[in-house]
């Protein structure tokens, strides 16, 4: 073959390769593609209507299947598209088919109750580093109860979609990787309610609350004016261009953002270990991230639980913790709120205690009397309600007594104190009369304030017969 045939050959063997790369291009472009939400062994929401969304070419149909249900939607210009599923008991398994300019099957579809289980690190930490991990992991055999974890991503601004591990089936084989407080929570509802639990991890140890709250949410917040008026210029990035995982709005851009509008019953909350010393503060930036949420998801009813710290050994002032410990008690007038309270189960040691088991149990407790409508059950431990002098004494009131106040080890009452007009707090006795608590102590013969369990260290004693302990609490705003 001369020169120019070889030429003639090679060119056309050019020619038939781009053909080739251009034509796998096209297939690996045209074809529909989903959100790391939406998956094989995902949970539904239950009795409510569903949006499935994804991607697809511009200006595509797009027909979603399940059962007898047809949805059908056609692509806008950037390529997504949405339809909504009516409303379904829960049950399952169920098949849902995608079909645009490619097909996409999800198997084993449940639809149940489904939970987001955000804040730090005692909500991502899981059930292979709690407390009875062994025998804990071999019982999970729970294929009612699904988790999904969303993969650490601090963005700049909100993303449509999430690294994500896929939704898990529980069992022996991957309960020692779900989120422990979120799987004890799941398995106490599970137990009572009998439909599936879908639980989405969305967490991430050492962050402040900042990062997960979105604009709206400061916004709404007067005192937070400061962080709404420069949120254009957020979140900071480092040096090495990373987004600064600390900074307002970072990990709702990238972690939380991408699940709207995936159908949610309510969130489940742990942090604030990482806000320590701010007081009431973190009230406010509570309510920023509650009602943020709840507009994001255009439902102003979203129940939102969360846990109140632990006792623990900061090196720092004592009484820092109890500043969060107000702030949290104080977000229970946030409507559909509730708190778990863990003075009881901690350990001044360790940041991370390792029973998990009870505070899931605490938090289902709430969300099965104030979500699910369970009447008759105790949900919350004493919650001081009021403080009347008589002489020489300060008798406190209590809500969520349930069957009488107890001291939960039979010894007297602990770390209570009392203060005159002066403000020096002492060492107070405390008894249970019926349902109050009567403090007093010689040297404060005409007492105005108390206070309960105000340091850092703290694990009183006070609970109700259901073994809920109370919160601490002070009467002054000295």
């Amino acid at each position: 073959m001369n020169r120019w045939g070889s030429i003639w050959v090679r060119s056309l063997t050019l020619v038939a390769v781009f053909w080739t790369v251009s034509s796998w291009t096209v297939s690996i472009s045209a074809q529909v593609r989903l959100p790391s939400i939406l998956g094989d062994h995902m949970v539904l929401q239950r009795e409510r209507p569903v949006t499935l969304w994804g991607w697809d070419d511009a200006g595509a149909g797009v027909t979603v299947t399940l059962g007898q249900t047809i949805a059908k939607a056609t692509t806008d210009q950037d390529g997504r598209w949405a339809v909504q599923l009516p409303a379904m008991a829960a049950g399952g398994p169920h098949t849902i088919t995608i079909e645009g300019t490619s097909t996409v099957t999800l198997k084993d579809v449940l639809v149940g109750e489904v939970w987001l289980c955000s804040g730090q690190s005692n909500m991502e930490w899981t059930v292979l580093r709690s407390a009875n991990p062994e025998e804990e992991i071999a019982a999970a055999d729970h294929p009612m109860i699904r988790h999904i974890k969303v993969g650490r991503a601090p963005m700049a601004t909100p993303q449509d979609d999430a690294p994500a591990g896929g939704w898990q089936v529980c069992s022996p084989e991957t309960a020692g990787n779900f989120t422990a407080v979120g799987y004890y929570f799941a398995r106490y509802l599970n137990g009572e309610l009998d439909v599936p639990i879908g639980l989405i991890g969305s967490n991430w140890g050492g962050t402040r609350i900042e990062p997960w709250t979105p604009p709206v949410g400061f916004q709404s917040v007067p005192a937070l004016q400061e962080i709404a008026d420069d949120l254009e210029n957020l979140p900071a990035t480092k040096a090495d261009g990373q987004v600064n995982r600390q900074s307002p709005l970072a990990l709702y851009n990238g972690m939380i953002h991408p699940l709207v509008p995936f159908v949610i019953r309510g969130a489940i909350w742990y942090q604030g270990e990482s806000n320590n010393g701010e007081g009431m503060l973190y009230h406010e930036k509570k309510k920023a991230l509650i009602h943020g949420w709840r507009s994001v998801w255009d439902d102003p009813d979203m129940p939102f639980y969360y846990v109140q710290l632990a006792p623990f050994r900061y090196k720092v002032d004592p009484e820092r913790l109890p500043g969060i410990w107000e702030a949290q008690l104080k977000t229970l007038d946030v409507p559909r709120t509730g708190m778990a309270v863990t003075v009881d189960i901690g350990d001044v040691t360790d940041i991370h205690p390792l029973n998990k088991q009870d505070v899931g149990k605490r938090l289902a407790l709430w969300a099965l009397a104030k979500t699910y409508g369970q009447s008759g059950l105790v949900y919350s431990g004493p919650l001081y309600r009021s403080i009347e002098i008589e002489g020489d004494r300060a008798v406190i009131s209590f809500d969520h007594v349930g069957g009488g106040l107890v001291s939960r080890d039979g010894q007297p009452l602990s770390h209570f104190q009392v203060a005159g007009e002066d403000g020096r707090f002492v060492e107070a006795q405390a008894e249970i009369v019926g349902p109050t608590v009567v403090v007093s102590a010689e040297s404060v013969p005409q007492p105005v304030a108390v206070r309960f369990g105000w340091h850092q260290e703290a694990e009183p004693n006070l609970s109700n017969r259901e073994g809920l302990p109370a919160s601490p609490f002070r009467t002054d705003s000295w």
